[in-house]
């Protein structure tokens, strides 16, 4: 008997470390995919269509909205970033555990459709090292920053709706963290008598 997988959302503010935190999590972890979220968002140096993101238009995107085919979908800094639920739902019946990297509001939208989704938070240290972070990326300027602090205040502030809160101190401990999370869900009996359950009917006949 095949199990279904486990949807996780990870959100955080950006600078707290998201994407490298999950890119080394899939690394790690057997049967986890992250999905690849679609953008109306411009390409950024380094960055591969179909790979950080699936880059389009923005009446493409409204398009793929009004057929519902996104499983959430949201604003933030004037870019459309939505999910394709199709993609999603065929990995998950296959039986492969999937990470969305979404906002607070994404992870709000998919919790409400699928309830067991396990919903992860994570958050830097402290505010001045948020603002290092952002610092060191070379990729605004000191208003867009400004801009980004004020919004990471407010997205830090949702923290409390998702079910595990992850500090990235210290990279190797909050990907740890991370990991631990995964293989507790993992073992839960549901999914446990699912993907053991010859072995198990053997035990006890």
């Amino acid at each position: 008997m095949t199990s279904t997988g486990i949807l996780y959302t990870v959100s955080a503010p950006s600078g707290a470390g998201k994407t490298s935190l999950v890119n080394a999590l899939i690394q790690r972890c057997q049967d986890l995919r992250v999905s690849v979220s679609h953008t109306t968002r411009p390409m950024r140096p380094g960055e591969e269509d179909g790979v950080n993101y699936h880059f389009v238009g923005e009446d493409n995107f409204l398009g793929m909205l009004e057929k519902a085919e996104f499983l959430e979908h949201a604003r933030v800094f004037g870019n459309l970033y939505g999910t394709y639920r199709a993609w999603v739902e065929q990995q998950l019946e296959a039986g492969t555990d999937v990470i969305l990297e979404i906002d607070w509001q994404g992870a709000q939208q998919v919790k409400r459709l699928l309830s067991e989704t396990r919903a992860i938070f994570i958050v830097p240290p402290s505010r001045e090292i948020l603002e290092q972070r952002l610092n060191l990326r070379g990729q605004d300027d000191a208003a867009t920053i400004e801009t980004r602090m004020a919004e990471a205040m407010e997205e830090m502030s949702h923290y409390t709706e998702a079910d595990y809160l992850v500090v990235n101190h210290d990279f190797e401990r909050a990907l740890g963290e991370l990991q631990a999370i995964i293989t507790c869900q993992r073992l839960r009996i549901t999914r446990q008598r699912a993907a053991l359950g010859d072995m198990l009917a053997s035990l006890l006949s």
